[in-house]
This record gives C-alpha cells, sequence and structure tokens, in this order.
C-alpha cells in the first residue's frame, strides 16, 4: 500500500506521518517512511539545491526537472522495492505536490508537466490533504527555522498552491482524504487515524 502526505507549507504533515508510522510499528505492519525531494542519496543532493534560499534558477523549467529526476530515482530504488516487499510506503509529497507547485504555483505548463508526471505510472492508494490555512501553516513555519525557497515565496504563490490541493481532492475523492489542520496536533492525528482505521485493520490481518 502507497500512502501520500500532502499538504502547504506548514501544515503538519511531517509531524503526522512520524505519529503515523508509530501505529503501524504497534500493529506490526512492515512500513517504510520516504519523501520527497530526498527520499535517495541522489535526491539529498537535489533537495538541498531546491530548498536552499540562495538558489537562482535561469531558467523557469530547472526546478521542476530537478524534482522530476528525484522522483524517477526515488520510484525506483526506494519505493517499489518496498512495495514488492509487502511494506506499507508512508511518503512525504509526490506527484501531487508537482502539480500544486510547479503547475499552479509557478504558473508553468500543464502538458509538460503532466507528461513528466507520467514518466512514473505509480500512484498512490491514499492520499492525506493536511488542510491548513496559509496564515496558520506559515506562521508555524516560520517558528521553526530559517525560511526555505518555498516557504519563503509570496503569498500569491502560497494561494495558488493552496487552491491547486482543493481542486486536486474535489477531482480525486476517492483517493483524497481531506484532514483539518489548523486543529490541535492531537485531534489532526485522530481525524487521521480514523481515515487510516479500515486500512490498518486490513494490513494487521
Amino acid at each position: 500500500m502507497f500512502i501520500t502526505f500532502e499538504g502547504i507549507e506548514g501544515s503538519g504533515k511531517s509531524t503526522q506521518l512520524e505519529a503515523c508510522s508509530k501505529k503501524f510499528k504497534a500493529c506490526n505492519i512492515p512500513y517504510l517512511i520516504t519523501k520527497e525531494p530526498g527520499g535517495t542519496d541522489l535526491g539529498q543532493m537535489i533537495r538541498q539545491w531546491l530548498l536552499n534560499p540562495d538558489t537562482s534558477f535561469h531558467h523557469n523549467y530547472t526546478e521542476l526537472l530537478l524534482f522530476i529526476a528525484d522522483r524517477l530515482e526515488h520510484v525506483e530504488t526506494i519505493i517499489k522495492p518496498a512495495l514488492q516487499k509487502g511494506k506499507v510506503v508512508l511518503c512525504d509529497r509526490y506527484k501531487d505536490s508537482t502539480i500544486a507547485y510547479q503547475l499552479a504555483g509557478r504558473q508553468l505548463d500543464s502538458s509538460m508537466i503532466h507528461m513528466l508526471n507520467n514518466l512514473t505510472d505509480l500512484e498512490p492508494n491514499v492520499t492525506l490533504l493536511f488542510d491548513c490555512s496559509i496564515d496558520v501553516g506559515l506562521k508555524r513555519a516560520k517558528s521553526r527555522a530559517k525560511l526555505d525557497r518555498f516557504e519563503d515565496e509570496d503569498l500569491q504563490f502560497h494561494h495558488h498552491v493552496y487552491q491547486a490541493y482543493q481542486r486536486l481532492a474535489k477531482n480525486n475523492p476517492n483517493r483524497f482524504h481531506i484532514i483539518k489542520a489548523d486543529d490541535s496536533i492531537g485531534n489532526v492525528q485522530r481525524q487521521m487515524f480514523e481515515v487510516l482505521k479500515p486500512y490498518i485493520k486490513q494490513l494487521s490481518l
């Protein structure tokens, strides 16, 4: 089973992914935690370039192509092998982030992004969207560390990303589950496990 965690900056998805992994461990469900970008050794280098606030790309598509390169290696060397071994893969960001950030946020060509996204045919079984208001998300991001390249974008960029996630959830209701993430960590966690309860029960058998 392939579960992805999505959301805007500061939505709390990484915190809840960690809570999810502890639940799976307690239920003796084999799992793997990974992320994009940065799930491979190559991805770690790409992640540093992409998130560094001092990085400046001179072509509109350089950023997108780095994300795609990271994903292709990630899927082939980490995600698919884990799935083939019967593990549940818990992934912090995946294809939907490319649609939200590069298509909507950067306003890049949709046909190009969909073509590149489709270079890998692996789709998540479940996507948890941590639905957090932009103000709350950015406040959280600012409180934890120096802002990275994406967190430091202007409000218009973040609005485009937020709206894109809402469209994705609306257009893919069977895969997306919206978690209200403005709430306390405990309440967000309860919402998440309510969504995952039938899957955890099935995987525990």
